[in-house]
């Protein structure tokens, strides 16, 4: 078995494990852990990380040209998605902005601007629309609040299995910015 090349990372936790991201071999472990005992632990554990390495294949990131492309496509189907939505749930909205971001789907500010992942292009049609209502919601609740999910299942009863999609699918989307 070759070797198996990984990155340490030390902080204040008590146990060590490993974890595979973008085909990268990353352990996590307590300060003061000794390099020889993490070397072994990596050893014992090669079979696993070669199994996962193998489920997991490096993510193939997108270039500039197809991000380019993505928030082009945003802006023009995006818009009018939001109008249809909004006019049936009688609310409204400010600007909307698209962007290629990490860590959100979309988000609503509290003058009522909206920014939507620019990602969203990738997503199947109906976790897309489940996004646009999700901030929509925001319009009438600035929280995520019994009463904010209450709105969301009004208008898409099923939301839980959209939520569900970005949760598991949507981190290897992400992975590609």
């Amino acid at each position: 078995m070759e070797e198996i090349r990984y990155q340490i990372i030390r902080s204040a936790r008590k146990t060590a494990a490993i974890q595979i991201r973008n085909a990268q071999v990353i352990v996590r472990c307590p300060y003061g852990t000794k390099d020889a005992w993490i070397r072994e632990f990596v050893e014992r554990k090669a079979h696993w990380i070669q199994s996962h390495l193998q489920s997991h294949p490096k993510v193939q990131k997108l270039t500039d040209r197809e991000l380019s492309e993505l928030k082009k496509l945003a802006k023009e189907k995006l818009p009018p998605l939001v109008s249809a939505m909004a006019a049936r749930m009688g609310v409204s909205y400010g600007q909307i902005s698209i962007r290629a971001q990490k860590t959100r789907w979309g988000s609503c500010s509290a003058k009522g601007n909206l920014n939507f992942n620019c990602l969203l292009m990738l997503v199947p049609e109906a976790v897309r629309e489940y996004v646009v209502i999700h901030e929509l919601c925001h319009r009438k609740q600035l929280n995520h609040s019994p009463a904010f999910w209450s709105l969301v299942q009004a208008q898409m009863p099923d939301y839980r299995e959209k939520r569900a999609w970005l949760k598991t699918q949507g981190r290897q989307l992400i992975d590609r910015l």
